[in-house]
């Protein structure tokens, strides 16, 4: 089997590679990115996978790569996903995830491929809940209160259009909160652990930035994610929309003590009216009973585990690069 991956060499799309990898059944694995793409995250498999150099916004590009390759599967990963650069960079994020989509849809119409297509939206589509809303299910009424959010939402629309419109098999998933080794460090563990990682290597004062630590989260690990991700293209409709999440349900700051309880050395937290977002959600507790149902997935992962994997990460990211420590944002 051909799969491609678009954002193969960001978080989620890496991980997913190694796992498909590692099911040892024989799949290519191809990746669209960009040529100044940082190949970083796909140090341990960049062997293994067959890189393609173009950009979501070239149509004719993804058309030739379309043509040449014929994918059997497409996991549409890449994206602007990180939500306070959506209010800095509303027209790019629109622009990026969006027309992006829009351009991969066409490319497969015009090539008359018929592989199935993970469309990878996102929960920030339902937007501030009620208590009433919550477990929230794929039924919830859309209330986007970012940029990234709004352009989740067309991109969510656009590929049930083209299922509808063309029989594109589309599948879309709206996945929560999501984390583990390798996250980027303008997202809230990934910052957190980073900024812990560097005060232990007195890289930095040991003050953690944060922003709003009252929100509430159910989080997964990226791992769980992946797997889910390759159930969901084997064994759900085309056409459907699926909720993605896990079991483990806390505030950005208890999450946080979890995560300073690993420290090496003691640290202090300190607000930061910078990361504060102008709107904010601050209650995302999933229903994925749909997804679980027919597929039987469920997370394994459990969320301490995330954490030492994150700030290990960091760890060894800072002893071996100490330089980057100078691109803490959080």
């Amino acid at each position: 089997m051909k799969v491609l991956i678009t954002g193969i060499t960001g978080f989620v799309g890496s991980h997913l590679a190694e796992y498909i990898l590692g099911l040892d059944e024989g799949h290519e694995i191809y990746g669209i990115c960009r040529w100044r793409s940082p190949k970083d995250n796909l140090e341990k498999i960049y062997d293994k996978v067959k890189l393609v150099e173009t950009d979501l916004g070239d149509l004719s590009g993804l058309i030739r790569h379309f043509k040449a390759i014929r994918p059997d599967v497409i996991f549409h990963l890449a994206a602007q996903s990180y939500v306070l650069t959506s209010f800095n960079a509303p027209i790019h994020t629109l622009w990026t995830n969006v027309i992006g989509t829009a351009n991969l849809l066409e490319a497969v119409r015009i090539v008359e491929i018929d592989p199935v297509i993970h469309i990878c939206s996102s929960s920030e589509v339902y937007g501030q809940v009620g208590e009433a809303d919550v477990p929230i299910r794929e039924t919830c009424p859309f209330r986007p209160a970012s940029p990234y959010a709004v352009s989740k939402v067309g991109e969510d629309m656009v590929a049930y259009q083209y299922f509808v419109s063309y029989g594109i098999r589309t599948i879309r998933t709206r996945m929560f909160t999501h984390t583990g080794p390798r996250r980027g460090d303008v997202f809230a563990m990934s910052a957190f652990a980073k900024q812990i990682a560097a005060a232990e290597l007195k890289l930095k004062d040991p003050v953690i930035r944060v922003g709003n630590l009252q929100s509430v989260r159910t989080f997964c690990d990226v791992r769980d994610a992946v797997r889910a991700y390759w159930m969901l293209v084997n064994k759900c409709r085309p056409g459907e929309v699926y909720n993605i999440g896990g079991n483990r349900t806390l505030t950005i700051g208890e999450a946080l003590n979890i995560l300073l309880s690993y420290a090496k050395v003691p640290c202090d937290v300190q607000v930061d009216r910078q990361l504060l977002r102008p709107s904010d959600v601050t209650l995302q507790i999933p229903c994925i009973d749909k997804f679980s149902n027919e597929t039987g997935w469920k997370p394994e992962i459990p969320f301490e585990k995330t954490l030492q994997d994150i700030l290990d990460y960091w760890r060894e990211e800072l002893a071996r690069r100490p330089w980057t420590a100078l691109t803490i944002t959080k």
